[in-house]
């Protein structure tokens, strides 16, 4: 079992803390097709949109495959995706990530042919093309197949170009609402403290749990950029609701540094069951009569642990007390969730349980 220890988290960036009204991504995604590769392209008679993709890209070039059988085996159809940055420039390129859709076996090796990528809006922001960078490999023969990794997604790192710019215009704000990734009334509180500290006014107010609204007018600086850089770097002590997460499968308990226990005691039991069925065949005499005959005989045993009792906890206890306790009493990581699950249900574990 890993259990990763509880730390305060200490003053942080606002910028790592919120996110800035109106400075954000957009999502792009397109569908195109990647040639080049080495026989592990999709087979067009599962895939037919990817013959029909090819018509038409080579049909554009002046290749007239009409009414022509054409069965490669070293193409395949993607979608490609990307984030377009905030502020991104007409020329500026962009990473995107690649991925097949048909039953190609593997881009390893493959070219994007140019691919127009649109936003939500349906618009063209950007055109993506080059040779892809496939993570994994596959090697296979008449009876085995070995792939490691996933080798049917990859990436073209600046393998797009922005063609258009999205229309936001941020020097014309005059108040920009700062999103708190994690809504909480003290860490607000204290992020609008934090800015009316820094200009010497109050220029910052918390709307609610999830929102601080910055006047930029009052700040007194030049441009909202200006202003937004200023108070980027103030540092603030977020506060965070005690909370456990458990990972069932990989056996990881992550806890706050502010989980407590109340007064409580808890037994584990440790009982062993038996049942085991051991028949005996019983036969007659030699010359004697009779028949041979089946006794069935079953031995039922029960064991307590040795150990196993009722513990104690007196109030002010910290989790991490009372899971290294239980690690040095050597409580398997399945019982160990079950205590803490059962700690909850009984309103001593004072955070949000999370099983995962």
């Amino acid at each position: 079992m890993t259990m990763a220890a509880p730390l305060s988290a200490g003053p942080i960036r606002l910028k790592d803390l919120v996110e800035f009204d109106g400075v954000r991504g957009n999502d792009l995604v397109g569908y195109g097709l990647v040639v080049g590769l080495d026989g592990s392209g999709d087979g067009l008679r599962n895939s037919p949109f990817t013959e029909e993709i090819m018509s038409n890209i080579l049909e554009r070039l002046g290749v007239n495959i009409t009414g022509e059988q054409v069965r490669p085996k070293n193409v395949a159809a993607v979608i490609v995706t990307a984030t377009l940055p905030p502020f991104a420039r007409a020329g500026s390129q962009i990473d995107v990530t690649v991925s097949a859709i048909g039953d190609a076996n593997s881009l390893l090796g493959g070219t994007l042919i140019m691919t127009p990528l649109n936003a939500a809006d349906g618009d063209i922001y950007a055109v993506a093309q080059g040779p892809l960078i496939a993570g994994g490999a596959q090697a296979e023969g008449d009876g085995a197949r070995v792939v490691q990794g996933v080798p049917t997604t990859g990436v073209i790192p600046a393998g797009a170009r922005v063609e258009r710019e999205i229309d936001f215009d941020l020097s014309s704000l005059q108040d920009v609402r700062l999103a708190l990734r994690t809504a909480d009334f003290t860490t607000a509180a204290r992020i609008e403290n934090v800015i009316n500290r820094e200009f010497g006014r109050r220029v910052a107010v918390m709307l609610d749990s999830g929102t601080v609204s910055f006047d930029i007018a009052r700040s007194g600086m030049r441009s909202p950029a200006h202003a937004l850089g200023r108070i980027e770097n103030l540092l603030v002590e977020p506060e965070r609701k005690a909370r456990v997460v458990v990972d069932q499968r990989s056996g990881t308990i992550v806890m706050g540094a502010d989980v407590r226990i109340s007064r409580v005691a808890i037994s584990q039991g440790g009982l062993t069951l038996r049942v085991e069925e051991a028949p005996e065949v019983v036969q007659p005499n030699p010359f004697a009569p009779g028949e041979t005959v089946i006794v069935p005989r079953t031995r039922v045993g029960l064991e307590e642990e040795v150990g196993t009792g009722l513990a104690e906890i007196p109030d002010g206890t910290t989790l991490s007390e009372v899971i290294s306790g239980l690690n040095a009493l050597g409580v398997s990581t399945r019982d160990m969730i079950d205590i803490l699950k059962n700690m909850k249900s009984a309103g001593a574990l004072h955070a949000d349980f999370i099983v995962n």
